[in-house]
């Protein structure tokens, strides 16, 4: 099995904890994680993506092992230029980008900051929710958490974790909102709790960012090659077509679950070609 190294950098906020996959050829593949996780969450892509380029993917801040964002409200923009500010530290001057769900909205901004760095851009998942879903998502999805003496938090970063596989938002656990899919292994909802629990005080910071981010006026701003994508089983896969849209010249694409040939050779046509 492909080995993957992890380590730390340090930026003015502190120790940056990041996973890579070497190679000695290709475009490097910078990948931003899923809120709530860490970097842990693409392991399983940064081995298929990792067959052809290097792979680097850090865990955001505030977020897995990593050191807590500066700010007491950190927006997008600020996340991306952290995330570039680890880039600089490891020494990377080109890649390319992958980002899923909150780290869709992180290299988005990233893309549109420092475009002479980067090549092409995938925007994996990215939420487009009007005015009134953002503001029901701010103040339900992502609680601040205080680790107490019962250790509830325990309980709750659990059913939390458990919660979004059945349902969409978790937060509504009606028959209305269930994805309809099966549950990820014991296994999966063990390791994602405890990442979950590393962060329990700040995870929340980076949804917040996701769910304020005015994505519909800055994803016009991107003028790399993009394409924007979701498995069919994503809950954000409504949006793909008009966050594509908002994009000149970005291509769309939904892909079926079982495919995962087809879909990451059309992954690996877009980065190498530009097209799919």
């Amino acid at each position: 099995m492909t080995q993957i190294l992890r380590g730390f950098v340090s930026i003015a906020e502190g120790q940056v904890h990041f996973r890579r996959i070497e190679r000695q050829h290709g475009r490097p593949l910078w990948m931003v994680h899923a809120s709530p996780s860490s970097s842990l969450g693409l392991v399983g892509l940064m081995r298929e993506f990792a067959r052809t380029r290097p792979v680097i993917a850090p865990d955001t801040l505030g977020n897995g092992d990593s050191a807590p964002a500066a700010p007491d409200s950190p927006d997008i923009a600020y996340y991306a230029d952290s995330s570039l500010r680890v880039m600089d530290a490891l020494g990377i001057e080109q890649a390319d980008l992958y980002g899923s769900h909150t780290g869709a909205h992180i290299v988005a901004e990233m893309a549109i900051a420092q475009p002479q760095r980067f090549g092409r851009v995938i925007l994996d998942g990215i939420g487009m929710f009007n005015p009134e879903r953002k503001r029901e998502y701010l103040a339900n999805y992502a609680p601040a958490i205080t680790p107490d003496a019962f250790g509830s938090q325990i309980h709750w970063a659990w059913h939390f974790v458990r919660d979004q596989a059945w349902f969409f938002p978790y937060f509504r656990r009606d028959a209305a909102h269930l994805r309809g899919i099966d549950m990820p292994p014991a296994e999966v909802l063990h390791e994602t709790t405890v990442e979950v629990l590393k962060a329990i005080r700040t995870y929340h910071k980076a949804y917040r960012a996701a769910f304020a981010h005015p994505d519909r006026e800055r994803l016009p701003l991107i003028t790399l090659p993009t394409l924007v994508m979701a498995d069919a089983s994503d809950p954000l896969k409504s949006g793909v077509a008009e966050a594509a849209a908002c994009i000149p010249g970005a291509q769309h694409r939904i892909f079926d679950d079982a495919d995962r040939a087809t879909k990451f050779a059309t992954l690996e046509r877009f980065l190498d070609q530009g097209v799919i």
